[in-house]
């Protein structure tokens, strides 16, 4: 499982894979279950025009199977809601809806995002927000290490505000 790789998203040719994901009943926590062809693509081109923001599909062999956004937390999505510290990188991540899910492939996928951010000398945490509710991502956020430090109230939803150290990631991999 682990033949992944990442390329930048393109907001043109990707719309229509991403809009079949964000929109599927699966991937409520994205928040975009009403979002047209084209809201898809406006979103993921002003991220692609964001200088604070980037997104990318992941690959499994040659499918795309995820969807990463990597994000500069003092910017963009947590701005004056916490305090950042350097080197402190904001992560989303999304897998591809499947009917024939594999054990263990979530957990394959959060890994493989995780070190593709770690692979930057500069991040220091990575910190993520995912709603309160989401239960699952809360259990693989802990299994690679990340640490819950308070519920947040963003506009949105009410989050949990968590982090993980390149130390942390490193010891919940062994």
């Amino acid at each position: 499982m682990n033949r992944f790789s990442i390329r930048p998203l393109d907001p043109r040719a990707d719309a229509e894979l991403v809009h079949g994901w964000v929109t599927h009943p699966k991937s409520v926590y994205w928040m975009m279950q009403e979002a047209s062809l084209t809201d898809v693509e406006r979103e993921y081109m002003a991220i692609a025009a964001a200088e604070h923001h980037d997104a990318y599909i992941g690959l499994h062999g040659s499918t795309p199977a995820f969807l990463m956004e990597r994000y500069d937390p003092a910017h963009v999505e947590l701005k004056g809601l916490y305090d950042p510290e350097p080197g402190d990188v904001g992560m989303h991540f999304l897998v591809a809806p499947t009917d024939t899910p594999v054990h263990g492939f979530t957990r394959a996928v959060i890994t493989a995002v995780m070190t593709e951010l770690f692979a930057d000398p500069a991040t220091r945490r990575v910190v993520v927000e995912p709603d309160i509710r989401n239960t699952a991502v809360h259990a693989l956020n802990k299994a690679v290490g990340f640490e819950a430090l308070r519920e947040l109230a963003k506009p949105e939803k009410t989050a949990l505000l968590s982090v993980c150290t390149r130390a942390a990631f490193e010891g919940a991999r062994r």
